[in-house]
């Protein structure tokens, strides 16, 4: 089995531009240095799952940024281009190799080397993995690249309680589909507090 593609989107932890909602609630400042701390989480957690980690970044001027180190120069990165989520993921997946494909964002901080080797396996024995969120979202969405994908990113109400459900409709029918452990996302100021909090 080809070793799996790991696509990690995100934002440089700047003010006004990551964490835009949870800015909403908790002032620019706090919600830049959250959107650090979950970033940091996530690299750590790729970098050490042993998957061919890519970087899918916004904007376009973040390609050349380390962030301290946090970004490491040997991870190849890739310009996520214009338009919706729909078009930047169906991007990321056009550009990656037949097999085994992962996506996360930046957002849930209890991500884990375990938790995406865990969704690896579960490409060997499935056609995708959803690691679900508690707002009806998802932190990770997997499949077993193959010719002739129907455009499974399309029609998805993003943002919202409809996200993986939308996603999971749009998959082939006969598909066999792994649900992972739901992990929170922080996407505003009551998901941070639940979580620090748990």
């Amino acid at each position: 089995m080809r070793r799996a593609r790991l696509l990690i989107y995100a934002k440089p932890p700047r003010m006004g531009l990551a964490k835009t909602r949870l800015a909403a609630g908790v002032g620019l400042t706090e919600a830049r240095r959250i959107a650090h701390f979950t970033l940091a989480r996530t690299m750590r957690a790729a970098l050490a799952s042993g998957c061919d980690t890519h970087l899918y970044l916004s904007p376009r001027s973040a390609l050349g940024e380390s962030l301290g180190g946090l970004w490491p120069a040997h991870i190849p990165r890739h310009d996520q281009g214009p338009g919706t989520l729909t078009e930047k993921l169906a991007k990321g997946l056009s550009e990656a190799p037949n097999g085994p494909v992962l996506f996360i964002g930046t957002d849930a901080p209890d991500i884990s080397p375990a938790l995406i080797r865990q969704a690896v396996r579960a490409l060997a024995r499935n056609d995708a993995v959803f690691g679900p969120a508690e707002d009806g979202g998802f932190w990770l969405f997997g499949l077993n690249k193959r010719p002739s994908l129907p455009a499974i990113f399309q029609n998805v109400r993003w943002s919202g309680p409809h996200a993986m459900a939308d996603l999971r409709e749009n998959l082939p029918a006969h598909w066999c589909v792994q649900i992972m452990q739901q992990l929170q996302d922080i996407d505003e100021q009551t998901d941070w507090k639940n979580w620090f909090h748990c």
